[in-house]
């Protein structure tokens, strides 16, 4: 008997049309990638152009570049925000001016902010598995409040937990200063850092709503 549907082996694995729609399965570019690490890398560069805030008795000054590394880890994933930290760091060592300040060059990183010029790429690497481990690599049809939410304890948990667990050593050692004198006045970032967590968690939710691809 003839049928117009095309044949198939019984034995072949049933694979449903949705998953070829789906974005999760479709392949990256590699050249779509390397463009948006280096957009986030320019994005880094540009909050660095904007004066630090200098914090009494901390070595260390207050600059906006830590949004930078939550919206690198929420949007790019770990391994690219991870990457697009990396180039920063590599560009930086290069002799260009970067950081807050104007500083650049192989002196950057024997300051008192070396720890958390460093921690950047771990911390960014942290701020993507957590978001993607709490929002399952963005599923189709996940809620903007999900996003915020998820968003908001990656960067809480990676741009301050694990960033100030690398920043604070660092400064004490170099700047000599007792661990806890130097944990003591790190905590004149927070309040800072915690505002940068709700704008960035702000800014994921309104691009997951505007453009989801964006997250590929």
């Amino acid at each position: 008997m003839s049928s117009s549907e095309p044949t198939r082996s019984p034995y072949a694995p049933y694979v449903p049309h949705e998953r070829h729609d789906d974005p999760r399965h479709r392949p990256v570019d590699p050249a779509v990638s390397l463009a948006k690490i280096a957009v986030m890398t320019a994005l880094m560069a540009v909050l660095g152009a904007m004066p630090g805030i200098p914090v009494p008795l901390v070595p260390a000054p207050i600059t906006l570049q830590t949004l930078a590394v939550m919206l690198a880890g929420i949007v790019l994933g770990p391994w690219r925000g991870a990457a697009s930290m990396l180039l920063f760091n590599a560009l930086v060592a290069l002799g260009l001016p970067l950081l807050a300040g104007g500083r650049g060059g192989l002196g950057a990183f024997a300051g008192p902010s070396v720890g958390f010029i460093l921690g950047w790429i771990l911390a960014t690497l942290v701020v993507g598995l957590v978001f993607r481990a709490m929002t399952g690599r963005l599923r189709p049809g996940i809620s903007a409040g999900r996003v915020f939410t998820a968003a908001f304890v990656a960067s809480v948990v990676g741009a301050i937990v694990v960033l100030y667990a690398c920043g604070i050593p660092g400064m004490a050692l170099v700047a000599g200063l007792p661990l806890d004198k130097a944990a003591l006045g790190s905590a004149a970032f927070l309040p800072g850092d915690l505002v940068k967590a709700v704008v960035a968690s702000l800014l994921a939710a309104g691009l997951w709503k505007a453009y989801p691809r964006a997250f590929r």
